[in-house]
């Protein structure tokens, strides 16, 4: 008897180490995230600060879980409680050491999100999810910058050639910056995920190509291509809504940007 309850107090003294093992790697893959550009693939650039003091608060909350759980161990009594009779308490279970085993195993999600980094949301997210342009209420569009070409987002580009008719792109050149992701009928798209907070609340900026279309590039691929406004437009086979077109001069393959997200 005396051994089962020590084996039970061994057990509850693993799990309480395993969640803190767990609160630390999970803190110390928050922190990593965050001090790197990886916390961008996740959240809009505005919130690395919570993310960094997040990170700090479970690391902090790990060491002294475990501080205390080998302080208490240090103090804990080894003869087990009596029922009464002389006999010592038991629970009427025979957990057999699973409960230790179980809570070990919930450092794997841990040490996953601590040595994978999983891509940005690109073109399966794409395929999957209506235009961010749903909805897009602006009373005025202000009249673009100087330049040649003009560099703007894929959210205003759409926002000027759907919602505003393309007035204020008139014959102005434009620069855009995406990845390709495939349409309606197999052409390819120019698109870009945009976040409201996080990638769990992404949605994505359709726009069709024309003109020097790129070609023999595969899904996912970031171009920057430079063009000027067409009245052509498409439809969104996710949302059934209309999604500008861009008359494409020219392009060229470029590197996925440090902020993927608009």
């Amino acid at each position: 008897m005396v051994v089962l309850c020590s084996g039970r107090i061994a057990r509850a003294e693993m799990n309480r180490q395993a969640q803190a093992v767990v609160l630390l790697l999970l803190g110390g893959s928050v922190l990593r995230a965050s001090v790197t550009d990886v916390y961008l693939r996740y959240v809009k650039e505005g919130l690395r600060p919570f993310l960094i003091a997040a990170g700090v608060l479970l690391i902090v909350a790990a060491v002294l879980t475990l501080w205390y759980d080998l302080r208490g161990s240090e103090h804990r009594s080894g003869t087990p409680a009596e029922d009464g009779h002389g006999t010592p308490a038991e629970d009427g279970h025979d957990h057999h050491g699973h409960g230790g085993r179980v809570g070990w195993l919930l450092i794997l999600p841990a040490v996953g999100l601590l040595l994978v980094t999983p891509p940005a949301l690109g073109s399966y997210a794409v395929n999957q999810t209506g235009t961010a342009l749903t909805g897009q209420e602006v009373d005025h569009y202000p009249a673009l910058p100087a330049g040649d070409p003009v560099r703007l987002g894929m959210l205003d580009y759409a926002g000027r050639a759907i919602v505003d008719d393309g007035h204020t792109l008139g014959e102005r050149r434009v620069q855009l910056v995406g990845f390709v992701a495939p349409g309606a009928d197999g052409e390819q798209i120019l698109a870009r995920m945009v976040l409201s907070c996080c990638a769990a609340d992404g949605r994505p900026i359709k726009v069709g190509m024309a003109g020097d279309v790129p070609t023999g590039l595969p899904p996912d691929t970031w171009v920057e291509v430079v063009g000027r406004y067409t009245a052509k437009r498409g439809t969104d086979p996710v949302s059934e809504v209309d999604i500008p077109y861009l008359d494409i001069e020219s392009w060229q393959r470029v590197a996925p940007p440090k902020q993927p997200y608009e």
